[in-house]
Order: C-alpha cells, then sequence, then structure tokens
C-alpha cells in the first residue's frame, strides 16, 4: 500500500550467487513495480469473461505484444569482483537482469561511468539502430573496458530480440457443449484440452491477416472458418478474431470460436462494440 493509499503490485526477484565451487553464498534481490502489468491482466481476463457470457462461444484473448522493443534503462551493479549484474528495463517496462562474467574487478567509478556511456548511448534505440558505428564509438570512451561492452551488448541484444510467449486467457470453453456438431466425444475433448493448456491455440496469433493495411478504426476484425483457423483442434469451428492496440507497436488479439453457423453478425457486433470501448480505456492509461 503506498502512501496516499493506493495499491501497488512489486515482483520481487531473488538471483543466487554462487561460489566458485557452485554453491549459492548470497543473493541479490530485484524489486519491479508490476501495478499496470496486473491491472492489464486483470482487465484482459474480464473481456475474455465478457464475450463468452455474451456470445455463449468460447473466448481467448492474448496479452499484448510489442512489434519492437527499445531501452529504457540500463543498470550495471557489481555483485563480486568477478560478476556484474546488468539490469535492462525495456520500453515496455518489463525487466529482465542477467549476470555478466569480468576478467578483473571494476572499481565504482568505472561501473558508474559504464552505466553513463551506456544510458546516454542506448537509450530509446532498438536492436536495429545499434549498429557498428554506435559500438565503435561507446568503446572508444571506455578503451579499458572493451571485453565487458562486447558483454553488455550481446545481452541487450538477446533481450531485445528475445520473443516473450503472451499471456493467453480464455473463458466460456464449456459453451462449446451446447452445440451438437461441437459436442462429440473426439472434437470436444480435443476442444477443451486446446483451452486449458492454451499451448495449442497459441498458434493463432500467428494466423496471418487478410487485410493488408489495417487500419485503428477496423481493428482488423477477421473470420476464420475451419481449416483457416490454422489449429487443428478447431477445423470443425470457426473464430472471429480482432486485433486491439494500446499505442503505437503494442497490440494484441481477440478471438470468439464457435460452430461453422455462429451468428456472425452478432459477434462482429459484439466484437465492434467491445473495441470502441477498450480505445477509451487505453486512451485514458
Amino acid at each position: 500500500i503506498m502512501g496516499d493509499g493506493s495499491r501497488a503490485w512489486n515482483r520481487v526477484t531473488l538471483l543466487a550467487m554462487p561460489n566458485e565451487a557452485g554453491a549459492p553464498v548470497k543473493a541479490v534481490g530485484l524489486v519491479e513495480n508490476v501495478t499496470r502489468e496486473t491491472e492489464m491482466d486483470l482487465l484482459l481476463k474480464q473481456v475474455a469473461k465478457f464475450l463468452a457470457t455474451n456470445t455463449n462461444y468460447a473466448t481467448m484473448v492474448s496479452g499484448p505484444r510489442y512489434q519492437s522493443k527499445k531501452v529504457k534503462f540500463i543498470q550495471l551493479t557489481e555483485v563480486d569482483e568477478n560478476s556484474l549484474l546488468a539490469v535492462i528495463v525495456l520500453d515496455n517496462n518489463h525487466v529482465k537482469n542477467q549476470m555478466i562474467r569480468i576478467n578483473e574487478p571494476l572499481d565504482p567509478e568505472r561501473v558508474a561511468k559504464l552505466n553513463f556511456v551506456l544510458n546516454t548511448a542506448l537509450n530509446g534505440l532498438d536492436v536495429t539502430e545499434m549498429n557498428l558505428a554506435l559500438i565503435s564509438q561507446i568503446k572508444a570512451q571506455m578503451k579499458s573496458d572493451s571485453t565487458v561492452i562486447d558483454s553488455v551488448l550481446e545481452v541487450i541484444g538477446n533481450v531485445l530480440t528475445s520473443e516473450d510467449d503472451p499471456e493467453v486467457y480464455t473463458s466460456g470453453a464449456t459453451n462449446i457443449l451446447k452445440y451438437p456438431e461441437l459436442s462429440d466425444k473426439s472434437n470436444v475433448e480435443d476442444l477443451l484440452v486446446a483451452f486449458e493448456e492454451k499451448q495449442e491455440i497459441g498458434h493463432w496469433l500467428e494466423i496471418p491477416s487478410t487485410n493488408t493495411k489495417p487500419s485503428e478504426e477496423s481493428h482488423d476484425i477477421q473470420v476464420y472458418i475451419g481449416d483457416e483457423t490454422q489449429v487443428a483442434s478447431m477445423k470443425d469451428c470457426s473464430m472471429v478474431t480482432a486485433t486491439y492496440r494500446i499505442h503505437e507497436g503494442v497490440y494484441g488479439k481477440i478471438g470468439i470460436v464457435g460452430p461453422k453457423r455462429m451468428n456472425y453478425d452478432k459477434v462482429v457486433g459484439t466484437l465492434q462494440s467491445l473495441m470502441a470501448q477498450l480505445d477509451d480505456i487505453f486512451k485514458e492509461r
């Protein structure tokens, strides 16, 4: 609970620090404020439940994805004479951390200079903007720490190019049982498992859009029937999807799954109304 009485959610990460024999001897703690992330999770869960209730079909909502990730802040901290802890904050406020092995101890002044040079040079950049000229410029300012710079840049590059699997929120899977053509034992088991385990339905995020130039107003609403869903367990279903956008470069998908005879007009209308409400909510954030 904050000083003004509001609630904040924090994620606490403890990193075990081993000695030369590999046995943990101490821990480094990181605290992240994940209030916005938690509020988004709750909102998207509510969206999935609302759609399932209002359409009588099964629904799934993906967490936000980022078309590109940029560096917001870098913090290097010497843990011991052989280790640096690199904490990298991205523009989506996600925090990544990794230990870096170093060949020689770094005094606090050198670590502070490294932090200053890296933040000055890399703040607001994505991986495509980190070219050889920029790297050479950084190394020129930190001549004695070229090896450390290489290690830090490798970590940053990995962080910026790694693809995190977004959370998928589902609701109304048992609505499928209401439709005889989908309630056949062999079909329904596969569908229910897909919604329960969520691994297979992650593929629907990768379904290519048939709209090559979706506008923010259209929300890229698409209809897929049978095999077009590209999810094996949904070959006898239809899926209607829409794309929500939190801001430029940050988006997620909403999907409604039902029989091929689903009421498409109602589903599309419900999605259009919901997307307009989400637009208003995201503008206020």
